[in-house]
């Protein structure tokens, strides 16, 4: 190869470090998972740890491979305070805590009701941290004297890209991620971020995602034997790193990805930002994209859902298997209409924030911690594929809801990838339930790594995303569509549950 791409990707659970070659193709990658350090009874991210690693994998790169450029690619709702010696001054909170309906409650009262931001930076109501405005003033109420010591304020991305390089940078995709902190309409900090007395910590000038945030510091450079002459792109919020491929492939719009895992994100690139009177409130919002465009999208923690109702019914019934299609049972579930599995574990994490997670049989509620406490189990989790089956069918009703909520339109192709790639159950009950739009799935395994390491290349040659098109594939395989007539009128059950209560 000519030159090498290293990829730092960085998710919640996950952690990676992988190298591309200068044809884009994917030729290593090391993985790992980091505890997280307890402060004052808060998960935080351990920053030093991960550091260590990334440095100790990089080394190790640097000696096999012709490493030019590197890019960094993160999870959102994720900020890192630094001080004035270029280390963390304030423990980086895990979004995930939940400080109470107080504090969310006192949040509005100070900034702007949930509508009203909603409109203005694209950013919805949620629970928890889930945004960076909520973040930081958390963390100036809780770390107030460590917060005093902060002389920048980064994003994620951007703080790992300061960690290597020195450099200070802000880009879209980061800054447009639920953060609360970007007006979407006047393009410049928001009212949020005036009213937290921020903006003056962070860089006032977003960079597209592929410009060059600096080269490698000397002092990195001997920690890894990278040359001193190794850029650093600006980095990418994760979510819009992988549709960087499908815009080299398809364009800047006209499709919506069904990018699967812990979180399921649905995305629809459009061509105008704003929000319909009945999606004020929703949980849709507007993401950035790397070119500066709206992105309409719905999220929802589908896998979480999966996996820990998955596990309760591999406990019961002393199982690891999952059950393989059978068009008959779900058919015959779907036309019964007697059981529905209900979100949210997550309470506000999804499309459904007054649902409760339970399930209902024959009218009856059982709640979940009472199933996961043995305390009462209904009927239907007795038999475990009809318990898998309950558990995708929710799953199915979830992503259509979070679908039409990004204006999915009849003609316009879904592609769908990421860890329920290989569910056939989800992907033929999806299809059989959107009879004018092509559900397509893609061979794509690690789309947030392809795009950032597209970044890189843009950085290093010139070209534009359009002239990538060429440097790789994607194969884009159609779901047939079972024929399932009985979708429908269950939907409309199982929707007047979730959003009744």
């Amino acid at each position: 190869m000519e030159y090498a791409i290293a990829v730092i990707d960085i998710g919640m659970t996950n952690k990676k470090v992988a190298v591309y070659d200068d044809a884009l193709r994917l030729v290593a990658a090391q993985y790992r998972s980091f505890p997280p350090v307890i402060n004052q009874g808060l998960e935080t991210h351990d920053l030093e740890a991960m550091e260590v690693w990334f440095t100790e994998q990089l080394a190790d790169y640097a000696r096999r491979y012709p490493i030019k450029g590197i890019a960094v690619s993160t999870h959102g709702a994720t900020f890192v305070g630094v001080g004035k010696d270029g280390k963390p001054a304030v423990p980086c909170v895990y979004y995930t805590h939940e400080p109470g309906d107080r504090f969310h409650e006192r949040f509005y009262a100070r900034f702007g009701t949930p509508e009203v931001l909603q409109e203005e930076t694209g950013t919805p109501y949620f629970k928890a941290l889930i945004n960076t405005g909520k973040g930081i003033w958390f963390a100036q109420e809780h770390y107030p004297e460590e917060f005093k010591h902060t002389v920048h304020l980064l994003h994620y991305a951007q703080y790992w890209g300061y960690r290597f390089s020195g450099k200070i940078g802000a880009e879209g995709t980061s800054m447009g991620c639920h953060s609360y902190l970007w007006d979407q309409k006047a393009g410049c900090f928001s009212s949020v971020a005036q009213g937290l007395g921020v903006s003056a910590l962070m860089p006032n000038r977003l960079g597209a995602s592929w410009d060059v945030l600096g080269t490698v510091t000397p002092a990195y450079a001997r920690k890894t034997g990278l040359s001193e002459g190794v850029i650093l792109t600006l980095g990418i919020h994760d979510s819009n790193a992988s549709l960087l491929p499908h815009f080299a492939k398809q364009g800047e719009s006209g499709f919506v990805l069904n990018s699967t895992g812990t979180w399921c994100v649905i995305m629809h690139p459009v061509s105008v930002y704003g929000f319909a009177p009945e999606e004020r409130g929703k949980v849709v919002f507007f993401n950035i994209s790397a070119f500066g465009t709206p992105v309409k999208t719905a999220i929802f923690l589908g896998g979480q859902e999966f996996e820990t109702w998955s596990r309760l019914l591999m406990t019961l019934h002393g199982r690891q298997d999952l059950p393989p299609f059978n068009l008959d049972r779900y058919r015959s579930l779907l036309a019964e209409q007697k059981t529905f599995l209900l979100p949210e574990l997550t309470p506000g994490s999804g499309q459904f924030p007054r649902s409760a997670p339970r399930v209902i049989e024959d009218g009856r509620a059982y709640p979940f911690a009472e199933i996961a406490q043995g305390n009462r189990i209904p009927q239907c989790f007795k038999h475990y594929e009809q318990g898998i089956a309950l558990l995708g069918i929710s799953l199915v009703m979830q992503t259509l809801t979070a679908l039409e909520r990004t204006g999915l339109t009849p003609g316009t192709p879904v592609f769908s990838e990421g860890g329920f790639r290989k569910d056939q159950a989800y992907h033929a009950l999806l299809a059989a339930a959107l009879p004018d739009n092509q559900v397509f799935l893609t061979d794509i395994t690690e789309a947030t790594a392809l795009g950032a390491a597209m970044t890189v290349k843009m950085a290093l040659t010139g070209k534009t995303l359009r002239d990538l098109a060429g440097d790789f594939e994607i194969a884009y395989q159609e779901i047939l569509k079972p024929r399932i007539p009985e979708l429908r009128s269950y939907r409309d059950a199982w929707l007047r549950y979730a959003e009744g209560s």
